[in-house]
């Protein structure tokens, strides 16, 4: 009995793609099932083979990000971009439906990021191709002959052109490792028994790749020597826009909603993008009608058969779109663009998927609270009176104390109806998971990681009384009962050593605040009141030498914190520390040693509480105008009086009529010398105001000075109306 022995040969097929291209991506699915290999090995950290799994788990939808990082430092990161039009994540689809073994051959991400070199290609081999091609663009070029149709066997004739361009062009060091090690992980596979290994990576490493791979030797000591760190790996949500070479991706393409798109639409693609497009618009409630997309269908396939194209491209669908869509209007079109083009869908990964302790916490209060991580840009207002509100409040605030910058809140609209409201504006983006990852060293939940984090920066010895007290606020709006007893006994070692006025003014409204939220979210203020009241003393009895010889820069820094302190007294109502306040605005009212700008706030100030009359606050208007001083102090006593209040002007015609008696009597130098700061204090008046000002100038405001003696200067009166019209804004 003989037995006859068959020896199979093992066959290797290499294809070279462009990264995330459909065109790419749907020929190699086609080559696959034409091959049927029993092995696939795709472009890849070679390390991130355990992930391959989650590639059919329920919740995995591209486009994704393989990231790695290293553990001890996890800004130091490195990401693998898919979309579900990239080739390699349809050979790993393939591999998944098949059941045939898929594994990554690149460098491990650990030698990556120890080496310290961008993991994808630094030169763009496509460009000189295009260029051969008589195309200016090689997006344009790799779109007409490869992106709008689908070929199994394409994949030879590009080998074929980059084996051409290789043998002039200079490889460099890196490349010349990542193929070495990629030889070496293909060497195993066929010695592991891989009869049909099929190669899916760049175009540009296919040449080096192919035939036979002669000794491993070689290879060995390319790769002797290579630095190997540590490394964790993971599944991350990315972007479109993220995929868009306007990003600093490396392998970045001009238009991934386009190819989306392509890829995803088999049937009549040109039809349904520009019904979207229109969509869109409509959205944006710009008339478009279904005649518009009728025209533009047209003119696309127009333009292709002009061109001699198969199918219109996205450049013939971008001239359409610009003629007939959006009438010419290059601002709509970059709209398109920015829109449908690049566009910003969000992918997923499954809740299995590895990650570090505090991301699993956010997933979890994610989901508790029914929030969703969306790329484009969205506004949520909170009632914190509700307690799911108020929990979406407090992990915002953890958050941004992280560094990690979901949510941002809108200013303008947060006190606006009182303390019970907050509007956040909402916008994920897929480089918050490295910052997730940086701030899991200060905790494993979002509530413990945010206390640390915050009572380490107080902890700074160089922390000033501000910036300490900025830290309690955050920490109060965020619910970190952990930190406030250590951020208040360090605000009170911090306030007592810090002899600066302006310090302790400046940390004032922001106590004050938590003060008047502090029931709303339930929080105990009663250290903080005594902290907030030691605070006010203090800058109270320094007030006073504080003011002394400033300049008008220095003036008007300080009045502005006079404002802010007064504003938030105002609203705590507390009758011991609105006294304590005016007194010290009294001592700086009866002041004529100091910038006028200060004084004039004083007394504006004390006017509104009632506490100088209007009678008592015209005498001290017409001394601070009297002989004894110069133009420029008039002004700024002015200024500080009336800086943002034109209506008091409006109502109390005696005050008008001093300010005008004043600005006629000015001498051509004083006028000139005097302009500027008068324009600034008019110009910041309301338009309304200013117009009810210059009517009551206009028609002669009742004069409560002395008049002179003699014939009045009807040119002269002239003039100065004329002055005041301009100083005010308003034509004469």
């Amino acid at each position: 009995m003989s037995t006859v022995t068959t020896t199979v040969t093992a066959e290797t097929r290499i294809f070279g793609i462009r990264h995330h291209g459909p065109g790419s991506a749907r020929s190699l699915r086609l080559a696959l099932e034409k091959f049927s290999p029993d092995a696939i090995l795709i472009e890849g950290p070679a390390d991130a083979d355990p992930l391959l799994g989650f590639i059919s788990a329920e919740g995995m939808e591209p486009p994704v990000a393989l990231l790695g990082y290293h553990p001890d430092e996890p800004s130091k990161a490195a990401l693998w971009p898919f979309a579900v039009f990239s080739p390699e994540w349809q050979a790993m689809r393939y591999g998944a439906e098949n059941t045939v073994p898929v594994g990554f051959f690149d460098l491990p991400a650990a030698m990556t990021l120890a080496l310290e070199d961008e993991p994808g290609d630094r030169s763009d081999p496509l460009a000189e191709l295009a260029e051969a091609g008589g195309y200016d663009d090689a997006e344009r070029w790799w779109d007409a002959i490869v992106e709008s149709s689908s070929d199994a066997d394409i994949f030879d004739a590009v080998n074929e052109a980059m084996a051409v361009l290789r043998e002039t062009a200079v490889i460099d060091e890196h490349t010349l490792r990542r193929e070495a090690y990629m030889r070496q992980v293909m060497r195993k596979s066929l010695k592991d028994g891989a009869q049909r290994l099929a190669i899916v990576c760049g175009a540009w490493h296919g040449p080096a790749l192919s035939g036979k791979l002669g000794p491993a030797a070689a290879d060995a000591r390319v790769l002797k020597g290579l630095p190997k760190g540590k490394a964790m790996l993971t599944w991350v949500p990315w972007t479109h826009s993220r995929l868009s070479s306007s990003s600093g991706y490396g392998a970045g393409i001009t238009s991934p909603g386009w190819y989306h798109h392509l890829f995803t639409q088999t049937e009549q693609p040109i039809v349904r993008w520009l019904t979207k497009v229109a969509g869109m618009l409509r959205t944006h409630d710009l008339p478009v009608s279904s005649a518009h997309i009728i025209e533009s269908v047209r003119l696309a396939e127009t333009l292709a058969t002009l061109r001699e194209r198969p199918l219109a491209g996205l450049s013939e669908v971008t001239e359409a779109t610009r003629a007939v869509l959006c009438d010419g209007d290059e601002t709509v079109l970059r709209l398109v663009s920015s829109e449908m083009v690049v566009g910003e869908a969000l992918g997923a990964v499954p809740d299995g998927t590895p990650t570090v302790p505090l991301e699993a916490d956010l997933r979890a209060q994610i989901r508790t609270l029914r929030l969703k991580q969306q790329a484009l840009e969205r506004t949520i207002d909170l009632d914190l009176r509700t307690e799911r509100d108020k929990a979406k409040s407090h992990l915002l605030h953890r958050l941004r104390l992280l560094g990690i910058g979901w949510g941002q809140l809108t200013d303008g609209q947060v006190r606006n109806t009182g303390t019970f409201r907050e509007t956040w504006t909402l916008r994920w983006r897929p480089e918050l998971a490295i910052a997730i990852i940086e701030a899991a060293r200060w905790g494993t939940t979002l509530r413990t990681a945010a206390e640390a984090k915050v009572l380490d920066t107080a902890a700074n010895p160089e922390a000033t009384v501000g910036q300490v007290s900025a830290a309690l606020e955050a920490a109060l709006l965020a619910d970190l009962g952990g930190a406030t007893d250590g951020l208040i006994a360090r605000l009170e070692s911090v306030a007592a050593l810090d002899h600066d006025v302006t310090h302790l003014m400046a940390a004032l409204p922001g106590l004050l605040r938590t003060l008047r939220y502090g029931d709303v979210r339930g929080t105990d203020s009663d250290a903080l009141t005594r902290v907030a009241d030691g605070l006010l003393v203090r800058a109270c009895a320094g007030l006073p030498s504080a003011v002394t010889g400033l300049d008008g820069d220095g003036a008007a820094e300080l009045r502005a914190l006079i404002d802010a302190v007064h504003l938030a007294l105002s609203a705590r109502e507390n009758e011991w520390a609105t006294a304590t306040w005016l007194a010290a605005l009294q001592t700086l009212a009866d002041r004529t040693d100091i910038n006028g700008t200060l004084v004039g706030r004083a007394v504006r100030l004390l006017c509104d509480a009632e506490i100088i009359g209007s009678a008592e606050s015209a005498r001290r208007l017409s001394a601070a105008l009297s002989v004894g001083h110069s133009a420029a102090e008039k002004a700024a006593w002015i200024d500080g009086f009336l800086g943002g209040r034109g209506l008091l002007l409006v109502h109390d015609r005696n005050l008008l009529s001093l300010i005008d008696a004043w600005l006629c009597g000015l001498d051509e130098d004083q006028f000139v010398a005097t302009l500027p700061l008068l324009r600034r204090t008019f110009g910041a008046f309301e338009s309304g105001e200013r117009q009810a000002i210059a009517h009551s100038v206009r028609n002669g405001a009742p004069t409560a000075i002395a008049t002179t003696q003699g014939e009045y200067d009807s040119a002269r009166g002239q003039l100065a109306l004329r002055a005041a019209a301009e100083i005010l804004g308003i034509a004469g």
